[in-house]
């Protein structure tokens, strides 16, 4: 699973869990003033 972030940066998952704590890492690192939910972050994901 991965994530595209409109920054550019792929956020990769082995699997929802994965991915979703790897985003919102990327999130809180490179976008502290955004915040999204794992159901928002999983609609995002391909």
């Amino acid at each position: 699973m991965y994530l595209n972030c409109p920054c550019g940066e792929v956020v990769e998952g082995i699997d929802e869990d994965d991915l979703v704590a790897k985003a919102q890492a990327h999130l809180q690192e490179a976008h502290p003033d955004r915040a999204y939910t794992r159901e928002q972050i999983l609609f995002f994901a391909s």
